[in-house]
């Protein structure tokens, strides 16, 4: 494991303090969030305390199968980067980071579309992944016909990785369609949802996440499901044959609960037979592109030179 960002260790640590100070401010998460800060998380950006901004460069558009998409379109088009959020599965949105995704359609010369998929509690496993899942399929089959291109790629942050991994899958396994996608980009993604050695042992720190917040969720997004349920591979991918899969780029912070799991995963697809990048921030919590950081700037500076080569 290489550590990066060692040069930017005292900000991102000064950061983290900031943070966990203000965390009286912040709604609570806990196991089981009350419907009153749910309706708080879904309302305001990720990681932020105000309602996220909507660009008039995206589009809304409903994709066959019925899943809400919001798509960039740059003026050259080279490939189609299929986006999915983070969020817990619980909160989140396609339309939550407009200014993040048009820059990068722009800089990458990439078409991106957002799933807006179905979020847990009221919808959990497998409606997120289902609707994920559509908008692949449907982008395998019309890539060509609505982007002029069939060069696809797929990623996400946190829940979104997590997504994006199972829907590689789900393509593999149900469809037969390898290779359609031709990298992965996962931005600390939970793939062991029984808990990896960092979840469990990560405790109340109030950083973005931390050892009940992770348990909350995954109560949220498979309710009623004992630990050994959800090592169905299915539901914690890192338990999945990963034979097949594209090229990856795998980034987490050393800070994160779900530090673990981009170890194992990263491990474990090289072994598969596929290229791996791990990039391991120093210093860096879990969400810690949401905030602006030195190490916010690089990492969205590397996922569009990683996006944009691949």
């Amino acid at each position: 494991m290489t550590i990066i960002d060692e040069d930017c260790l005292p900000e991102t640590l000064a950061f983290n303090e900031q943070f966990e100070a203000a965390a009286a401010s912040r709604p609570a998460r806990g196991r089981t969030p009350s419907a009153a800060t749910l309706a708080l998380l879904r309302r305001n950006r990720l990681g932020g305390d105000a309602p996220p901004v909507r660009l008039p460069h995206g589009q809304d558009r409903v994709v066959e199968g019925g899943v809400r998409v919001r798509v960039f379109v740059p003026g050259r088009v080279d490939g189609v980067y299929l986006h999915l959020h983070g969020g817990g599965w619980a909160f989140g949105s396609a339309d939550g980071q407009d200014e993040r995704l048009w820059p990068l359609a722009e800089q990458t010369r990439l078409a991106v579309v957002s799933v807006d998929y179905r979020l847990a509690p009221e919808h959990p496993f497998p409606a997120g992944p289902d609707d994920c899942e559509t908008v692949a399929r449907w982008l395998v089959r019309h890539a060509a016909a609505e982007f002029g291109t069939e060069r696809l790629l797929i990623g996400g942050e946190s829940a979104g990785a997590h997504l994006s991994l199972l829907t590689l899958l789900h393509l593999r396994d149900r469809h037969g369609i390898t290779g359609a996608f031709r990298a992965a980009h996962l931005l600390f993604g939970p793939y062991d949802l029984s808990m990896t050695p960092s979840q469990r042992s990560f405790g109340p720190r109030a950083l973005l996440s931390n050892t009940d917040a992770v348990r909350g969720s995954y109560e949220l997004f498979t309710p009623g499901m004992g630990q050994e349920q959800r090592r169905n591979p299915e539901i914690s991918p890192l338990f999945a044959d990963l034979a097949g899969l594209p090229p990856a780029r795998i980034v987490v912070g050393t800070e994160d609960p779900l530090l673990d799991d981009s170890l194992f995963l990263a491990a474990r697809w090289q072994a598969a037979g596929a290229p791996v990048e791990l990039g391991v921030v120093a210093g860096a919590m879990h969400g810690f592109t949401l905030f602006p950081l030195t190490i916010t700037e690089r990492e969205l500076r590397r996922q569009r030179d990683f996006l944009a080569s691949a």
